[in-house]
């Protein structure tokens, strides 16, 4: 399989029907942390709800209309990352994640990001990346602001979801600003594996 490293022990590479219950367990271990944010950690309830949903990415990403990836730390997955809109006719795309609380702290989103971001703009040609965030979520908005990603708006009251009304804010980074940041990053010394390195 695929793996690219996301340094300490961590790799990013795809998840993929076979391994339902691996994403199963997973899921049962983040669904408090990232259900307030993130549906499709709490749609998933059982093996069957588990195989399907991965089979809904494997088809996705057959039709290149999206992709998911886990994020295993040592042997344990233990987050995801996925393209939830990809659509090559406009060049856009929209980035979504998810992580255990056992792994929250590591920067491990941060990276796996900017490698799929590399991906989506170098060798995909995405002309923009979009990161949808509810204005109650810290988390997720503290690391668009590290990728670099510029605040488009709010929708308000956009996104109903366990009975409340989410604000959600859009932001988006264009593929001059990605790669005008990248070559800053790899001038000032933090390029390398950890942050974009070649797959294995």
């Amino acid at each position: 399989m695929f793996a690219t490293s996301l340094g300490e022990d961590a790799e990013l590479r795809p998840i993929e029907p076979w391994q339902a219950q691996e994403f199963l367990a997973h899921i049962e271990r983040a669904r408090e942390y990232t259900g307030p944010w993130v549906p499709l950690t709490t749609l998933v309830t059982d093996l069957e709800s588990a195989r399907e949903r991965l089979q809904a990415y494997a088809d996705r990403q057959a039709a290149d209309t999206g992709r998911l990836c886990g994020i295993w730390l040592g042997d344990v997955l233990v987050g995801g990352i996925f393209f939830r809109i990809f659509d090559t006719a406009t060049e856009s795309c929209e980035l979504g994640v998810w992580l255990e609380p056992s792994a929250a702290g590591r920067g491990l989103i941060t990276r796996a990001s900017r490698i799929l971001i590399d991906w989506a703009v170098d060798q995909r040609g995405m002309h923009r990346v979009e990161w949808m965030a509810s204005s109650a979520n810290d988390r997720s908005i503290a690391v668009a602001e590290r990728l670099g990603m510029t605040r488009d708006g709010v929708l308000r009251e956009s996104f109903p979801w366990q009975g409340v009304r989410h604000d959600m804010e859009v932001w988006s980074v264009l593929a001059p600003q990605w790669r005008k940041a990248r070559e800053a990053r790899a001038e000032a010394g933090f390029g390398g594996p950890a942050h974009g390195g070649a797959s294995r």
